[in-house]
């Protein structure tokens, strides 16, 4: 269904240009929108008119229109006098509004479709199909975003997408849940990994400029066909959630930098357990104190490098080895040897794996 304000946009303009008034009812003889006061048009002469065989007929002085969606009246179009000018702009204002009709269906058949297609709801055959009916392009370079934001159905977030995207007409804005924006972007043959990072970026600094919203965004592969979306959107929607678990810092992740963290995310919790006490018994890294946690990260973050983390850690080269020593007594790992550091590593990961899934429900 049109919205009014589209329909009364439209009569308007008509009006303006003709000055010939116009009304537009629905088949039970409402008034949707009208450039004049219609009340002597009774809900009765409409009713009539729209029960007759007729398309269009003069009665007492006004023109009357059928508007047709597949055969079926959608809407009774008034054009007041019955001269031939009026007769004349009725059959403008008819076909206007008739073609708004099929644009907005196909708007919302599109969009639906995207939807569909993300969630993995239509056969190969209907996707195929459907898109060459729909006239969207079957092989062609693509890459899903997904644009979390901070508040539920983000309206300006996602108006100000619809705007910044508005002359790619290739490129699909849509959503599947409450928070969540998705941007089916299409890309030049030359266009790469770089392009799509610019583009993300591109996003964040609009939105958070324009429409003042904090939002994270993520996205998937490049594929190359339509039947390959979906992939790209459950990897966007992955790296989404590893990167509130293992990124938080981080307001734009890739899945293809998610590392070993998209391994971490798909372990289920029962073996995180078991591996967590063949590490630490019965212990947590959550036991050690800030100092040991500290030097721990700031070790890995300097790929195990003793001379470098202790400068930045401004201690002692001796002071760093004996805090290592004393980690190693407690916990049977030396993360001076790259086995035992990976071994700890994957632990820490996964234990903020464990807190973030105790933390939120799917």
């Amino acid at each position: 269904m049109i919205s009014s304000q589209v329909l009364q946009n439209a009569i308007d303009e008509l009006r303006s240009i003709t000055r010939i008034d116009l009304c537009v009812f629905d088949p039970e003889g409402r008034t949707v929108v009208s450039t004049f006061n219609g009340e002597d048009i009774s809900k009765d002469m409409v009713c009539l008119f729209n029960d007759s065989v007729a398309d269009s007929q003069v009665i007492q002085g006004y023109h009357f229109f059928k508007i047709f969606d597949d055969q079926v009246v959608e809407y009774i179009l008034v054009a007041r006098g019955s001269s031939e000018d009026a007769y004349m702009i009725g059959k403008v204002a008819v076909s206007e509004i008739q073609n708004l009709i099929v644009a907005y269906k196909e708007r919302f058949d599109k969009n639906n479709f995207i939807q569909n297609l993300l969630l993995d709801n239509l056969l190969l055959v209907d996707i195929y199909n459907r898109a060459k009916k729909l006239h969207i392009e079957v092989e062609a370079r693509r890459v899903v975003y997904m644009i979390e934001t901070k508040q539920e159905k983000d309206l300006n977030a996602r108006e100000l997408l619809k705007t910044l995207f508005a002359a790619r007409t290739r490129d699909f804005i849509t959503a599947v849940d409450e928070r969540s924006i998705i941007l089916i972007h299409e890309l030049r043959e030359d266009e790469d990994y770089e392009d799509v990072e610019q583009v993300a970026n591109m996003m964040k600094d609009m939105l958070n400029s324009e429409a003042m919203a904090t939002v994270r965004i993520s996205y998937g592969t490049i594929v190359s066909e339509i039947k390959q979306v979906s992939k790209s959107y459950k990897e966007a929607k992955m790296a989404l959630d590893v990167g509130k678990i293992f990124y938080a810092e981080k307001r734009i992740i890739a899945y293809n930098t998610l590392g070993i963290g998209r391994l971490i995310y798909q372990l289920p919790i029962p073996l995180c357990k078991m591996f967590i006490r063949e590490i630490f018994g019965g212990k947590s890294p959550d036991d050690f104190d800030e100092e040991t946690l500290t030097t721990i990260y700031k070790f890995f973050e300097n790929s195990l490098n003793v001379s470098e983390t202790s400068r930045q850690l401004f201690i002692h080269r001796n002071t760093l080895v004996y805090r290592l020593d004393k980690l190693q007594k407690s916990t049977g790992l030396d993360l001076r040897v790259f086995e035992d550091a990976i071994t700890f590593k994957i632990a820490l990961m996964v234990v903020k794996y464990m807190k973030y899934m105790e933390t939120y429900e799917y």
